[in-house]
């Protein structure tokens, strides 16, 4: 398991880095005027994966709206071939090796427990957009059992091809599930639950943008939390 190296300087010029390549490349990014109301001090985020880009818009939410910089679960092959993202907050985790999953989540449990932002993508490999069932593994439930009282917060990424040239990108933030309120008694049965929440939650998402209800979005960079 290769473990994050955060380097403040370079998040700071990675912010910077990210929302010129975001500005770039897409026509807009949107977040739902349904969104979570009010941001949790810390919690455990878990996200739909379908793009290359999940992982930057998630490290550049991280700062932009919860004024953090978190840490994220990356795939050893590509923490190798990108050994930068270590300073963003990035750790490893290695799928093929038992042991090394297991000090992966623990690593994660630990930087939850300090009150850190923690962000994982269930799905494990990136999957078609329109893919289901969604998919999940149960790992990410290891660490909300060692911190229980940390909320699970979903959030889902719908890219779509609109009226420009250039792709847009709709956020979701959903509401903070509590670990011993999710139905099921073990992992993988809480894990279909969490797993149908966010697919319902992905799916109410892609009938907004299907349906072009432009008014039930709001530019990323307007958004403010209610006082």
């Amino acid at each position: 398991m290769i473990p994050a190296a955060k380097q403040p300087w370079f998040q700071s010029i990675f912010q910077s880095i990210t929302r010129r390549l975001l500005t770039k490349h897409f026509h807009s990014i949107s977040i739902s005027k349904h969104s979570l109301k009010s941001p949790p001090s810390h919690a455990l985020f878990i996200l739909n994966h379908s793009s290359w880009w999940d992982g930057l818009v998630s490290f550049y939410l991280d700062r932009l709206l919860f004024g953090k910089s978190g840490y994220f679960m990356m795939h050893e092959s590509g923490m190798k071939r990108y050994p930068y993202f270590r300073y963003l907050g990035a750790f490893s985790i290695n799928r093929d090796n038992p042991k090394d999953i297991l000090r992966s989540l623990q690593y994660g449990a630990s930087c939850l427990s300090e009150g850190d932002n923690v962000w994982m993508f269930p799905q494990g490999d990136e999957r078609h957009l329109e893919t289901r069932p969604l998919g999940f593994m149960s790992g990410f439930l290891y660490i909300a059992e060692k911190q229980p009282h940390a909320p699970i917060v979903p959030i889902c990424y719908y890219y779509s091809f609109g009226h420009h040239q250039k792709p847009e990108l709709y956020i979701s933030l959903g509401e903070p599930l509590i670990y011993s309120n999710i139905i099921g008694t073990t992992r993988a049965e809480k894990a279909v639950e969490i797993e149908q929440i966010c697919t319902k939650q992905l799916d109410e998402l892609k009938k907004l943008v299907v349906s072009e209800a432009y008014d039930s979005f709001i530019p990323l960079e307007k958004w403010r939390w209610p006082e």
